[in-house]
């Protein structure tokens, strides 16, 4: 009798879980219950898959709702009814118009209103009015009694009991932005929409047995048969299955010839090898699909890099689509497909942040749109964020709302309404707030996806599916991950910018002969590579250096034994020890030595793991795998599990291992398995490295220039301003004549681009350059004003800059001519006129600048001095030794004076706070600081500055930093503009 369910994916509306409605729905005695939340299907097949395991018939549907009005309910009478309804879904948001009030004709589905469109009698044979339960005593007065066979029971389900009420409420205040107190009926549900005890709806309906058999009708008429299938996915690239392993055999036989020569037997049977699984696991056309996609890059002029699972594939390198060679790292094809793993592969294929839009349309437009959609992502009421929410629901001041969040367990001094908070917080925790867009995952479907969800246009104009990652792999669709990052666009920048400057043209994908460079590798060594792909940041300096890193093989471990996980386990740490003394260990066996030699018998790569369960325990390498994965909680399957557990042991006995050495092997891997990283991953990352030291080591002014650009690097643009003045850069403050929008390099000379004054606006930085292009450099600052239209405010921050200092004018003298040339109410002609008009003479008093007003001007506009910090200290103490000088001292107490770069927080054992400060000295070269919480609490930072700094030089691995006893920010001179 329920036609009508809600969970919580009625975003701000529903409070039952996918699961939870099932099981309601039995304790209440009902056999079938509809699924319709409102426009929206994202928990379809959960629901199916959750009312299956109750034993409970499903049926899907949507509820159609205009700006919260409700039009009708659509019940789905088969899986095409449901992509009936997925469609005028679909088609309403992708089209940006409103849900028609009257539903538009179906084949397969039920139309249920509530308020009729047009006279009962018009209505078609599939549509019906829903009668709420508190209706029927009004039925013998209603002229729709006199239509039984158009009627149908309407009981909506949205919570579970009272509490799920006043939640429910609480939601559509959220929803609504109101306070409680102004929340209206028609707003909200009504107090009764939940489960009735078994046999209620029938006696309440009792003098009506034509609505009961008419609901009936529909609940039995009804089903569906949504099942998961890799069929689900885009079975063919060509149009047909043996076509397609004709045209992927062809591409990487022949790809295997161009990178590895005509006669290099162990890649053509390794090839051949991979061919054979993929084309027995049905992924050919995955393979030829991301194969497209990198094609279509190239032939744009894009850069790309494939990373994941995916750069273990022989095949994936023959096609250009990752830059890792398997066989040079020894990387295990069953890492990425095997005949035994059920989850599909995994590619990650990296574009620049600023082309990787149009990879994703060239997608959308080559597949078509009713196959094509991005995945989805839920964005939760979750922690801090739901306390603020509830508060001003419940029209709490913001002091109260602040003092319950900072101090949620101080009870004495919460507001008595934060209980009800806390209570009702609890109940919406992890509910599904709306809907937003997955990093980069994209579905390419067979039949059209509105078979199993609707679409939702997003405002970057692509769609996405309701359902998220997780709902993409239970019905076992294969994504492809077309992602974004800086590190590509500062590289393709970089080639672009030495091109321009210096005339040279520059083969960055040569990385055979970029990982051999011994002037590269020397780079590498240093640590020096601030501005390079994930190997800039203090910590990885750190590595570099007490590795004394200086090939492919050593990063690739690197970039691995950095992350989180390896770091805190305290196995970074003994990899490290183990480097620096090779002979203070023994591998507990043989194959340890054998397999893990490259990494001193610590198991860095997940692909190690999969090495030793192989080779000391002889389990198949898809085997080997399937382990690995239940150990890293990816895949939940106990049975599987204790299966593979039983014969690593019986193997191990057979093979005559001591119990003991079988046991801590198997410790080992159990541990190590849990943050351990995908060696082809590490091995991405760290060949774009290179590419980004290849290009800092020989052309570090372009190389810098384009980090600048790009954003979104590690540090701060002031920093790599500063590198590039560390390596030989002329910096200039922007310049009417000289900049453009983004930052620009002419031969040694680096002039900032307008993006980074604050307060400039866009369009007129832009509207500056185009004028200059057009009409040539400006003559003087009359001329500038006579074409360029610019207000008061725009102009002084141009002049406060120094933006005119070509005029050999100060900024007070600018500042009293712009009074006699601007008038910003006169209309711009926009070019240089053909005879200019003397400006009347007059006599200046002196004006002149003091000693620092620009570097002052500087730190207000852009954010930081242009000049060396260091100039503008009252003290001329620069410190007992410099950052080059630490090594001399270890052991030694000493002060030091560094400029802030940057911290990083950690939090102790015990739960204390301590900081990792990096700081450059008065020559401009880093060095860091350790800060121990006692020394924290009473020495703490105190943001951008100068710090004077008292501590021990201290050595780890031969790599000093200082450990801070006191600390104290030191004072600029007093700024003379005031």
């Amino acid at each position: 009798m329920y036609l009508n369910c809600h969970t919580y994916f009625s975003l701000r509306y529903g409070t039952f879980s996918p699961e939870e409605l099932p099981k309601a729905a039995r304790e209440a005695g009902a056999d079938a219950i509809v699924l319709s939340d409102i426009n929206n299907t994202s928990c379809a097949f959960q629901f199916v898959q959750a009312c299956r395991a109750e034993g409970i018939k499903p049926i899907l549907g949507i509820e159609f709702r205009q700006d919260g009005d409700f039009l009708y309910l659509g019940i789905a009478r088969n899986d095409e009814g449901w992509r009936e309804l997925c469609a005028l879904l679909t088609e309403s948001s992708l089209n940006g118009e409103p849900l028609p009030k009257e539903a538009p004709e179906f084949r397969h589905c039920y139309i249920i209103y509530r308020r009729l469109p047009k006279g009962i009698e018009l209505l078609r044979d599939y549509e019906y009015v829903g009668v709420r339960p508190e209706e029927v005593n009004h039925l013998f007065s209603s002229y729709l009694k006199n239509y039984p066979e158009k009627l149908v029971v309407f009981s909506p389900v949205t919570f579970a009991d009272q509490d799920g009420f006043r939640a429910h409420k609480l939601l559509r205040c959220i929803d609504l932005n109101i306070i409680i107190g102004k929340l209206e009926a028609k707003d909200c549900a009504r107090s009764t929409e939940s489960f009735y005890p078994p046999g209620h709806l029938e006696k309440v309906f009792q003098q009506y047995p034509r609505i009961i058999a008419n609901t009936r009708h529909i609940l039995d008429s009804c089903h569906t048969d949504m099942q998961a299938s890799y069929l689900h996915n885009r079975r063919t690239f060509t149009g047909n299955e043996e076509d397609d392993f004709k045209l992927l055999s062809k591409l990487a036989v022949s790809g295997c010839q161009r990178r590895y020569g005509p006669k290099h037997r162990k890649a053509m049977e390794r090839t051949h090898k991979e061919l054979k699984v993929i084309r027995q696991m049905g992924f050919c056309a995955y393979f030829l699909i991301t194969w497209d996609i990198v094609r279509y890059a190239h032939s744009a002029g894009y850069f790309h890099v494939g990373r994941g699972s995916g750069a273990n594939s022989i095949v994936a390198y023959n096609l250009d689509i990752t830059d890792v060679d398997p066989l040079e790292l020894d990387l295990y094809f069953e890492r990425f497909i095997n005949p035994h793993r059920s989850s599909p592969p995994d590619f990650d294929i990296d574009f620049s942040w600023n082309e990787r839009d149009d990879v994703t349309d060239y997608i959308f437009k080559r597949y078509g749109r009713e196959h094509t959609a991005l995945l989805a992502t839920y964005n939760t009421f979750k922690g801090k964020s739901i306390i603020r929410e509830l508060g001003k629901v419940l029209g709490l001041p913001k002091a109260d709302i602040d003092i319950i969040v900072d101090e949620p367990m101080a009870t004495e001094k919460h507001h008595p309404f934060a209980r009800h908070i806390f209570k009702y917080g609890k109940m919406i925790e992890k509910f599904p707030n709306y809907l937003s867009i997955h990093a980069g995952g994209i579905l390419i479907s067979e039949r059209p996806l509105n078979y199993h969800t609707a679409l939702q246009m997003m405002p970057k104009g692509f769609p996405i599916v309701h359902f998220d990652m997780y709902g993409a792999e239970d019905l076992e669709y294969h994504k492809f991950d077309v992602l974004s990052q800086r590190g590509l666009g500062h590289i393709r920048d970089a080639v672009e910018l030495v091109r321009q400057n210096q005339g040279k043209a520059i083969d960055i994908h040569n990385l055979t002969a970029i990982k051999e460079d011994p002037n590269v590798k020397a780079q590498l060594r240093s640590g020096h590579c601030i501005g390079c792909f994930y190997i800039e940041s203090p910590a990885m300096r750190g590595l570099l250096h007490k590795l004394r890193c200086d090939n492919y093989v050593h990063l690739v471990a690197a970039s691995s034994i950095i992350r989180p996980g390896v770091a805190q386990s305290g196995m970074m740490r003994e990899y490290i020890h183990r480097f620096h003394h090779p002979d203070s260990f023994t591998y507990i066996h043989p194959v340890f030595e054998e397999h893990l030699g490259e990494t001193f018998g610590v198991m860095v790569y997940q692909e190690d793991v999969m090495k030793i369960v192989h080779h000391f325990s002889g389990l198949d390498l898809d085997e080997s795998d399937i382990l690995r994965r239940i150990m890293t909680g990816k895949k939940k399957s106990s049975d599987t599990f204790r299966r593979l557990q039983e014969k690593y042991f019986r193997n191990c006995r057979e093979r005559g291992y001591p119990d003991e050495l079988a046991k801590e092997v198997w410790r080992q891997i159990e541990s190590f398995s849990g943050y351990s990283f995908c060696k082809a991953h590490s091995a991405s990352f760290a060949a774009e490295s290179f590419q980004s030291l290849y290009l800092k080591t020989y052309f570090p002014l372009e190389f810098m220039t384009a980090v600048i650009n790009n954003f979104g690097g590690f540090y701060s643009t002031e920093q790599y301003i500063h590198e590039a003045r560390m390596c030989g850069a002329t910096i200039e403050a922007p310049c009417v004549n000289h900049s453009t929008y983004l930052t620009h390099i002419y031969g040694t000379t680096i002039y900032i681009g307008f993006i980074h004054i604050a307060n400039l606006e866009r369009k007129t930085a832009i509207f500056i350059v185009e004028e200059r292009l057009a009409h040539g450099d400006y003559r003087s600052l009359r001329d500038f004003v006579n074409r360029v239209e610019i207000s008061k405010e725009q102009l002084e921050i141009l002049i406060r800059i120094g933006a005119f200092r070509f005029t050999g004018m100060n900024k007070y003298e600018l500042m009293w001519e712009k009074n006699a040339v601007h008038n910003p109410l006169i209309k711009h002609v926009h070019h240089a006129t053909f005879f200019d008009t003397e400006p009347e003479s007059y006599t200046l008093p002196v004006l002149a600048e003091t000693e620092h007003e620009q570097a002052f001007d500087e730190i207000e506009l852009l954010g930081f001095p242009l000049c060396n910090p260091f100039d503008l200290l009252k003290t001329k103490f620069r410190g007992d030794i410099k950052a080059q000088e630490m090594k001399n001292h270890i052991g030694k107490t000493v002060r030091m004076v560094g400029y802030y770069v940057c911290r990083k927080w950690v939090t102790t054992v015990k739960g204390d706070i301590m900081n990792f400060g990096t700081m450059t000295d008065v020559d401009g070269h880093f060095f860091d600081t350790v800060h121990f919480p006692p020394s924290l609490a009473k020495y703490p930072f105190k943001g951008k500055g100068c710090y004077l700094i008292l501590g021990k030089v201290v050595e780890d691995f031969g790599f000093p930093s200082l450990e801070v006893s006191k600390m104290e920010k030191l004072p600029f001179v007093k700024d003379g503009r005031y």
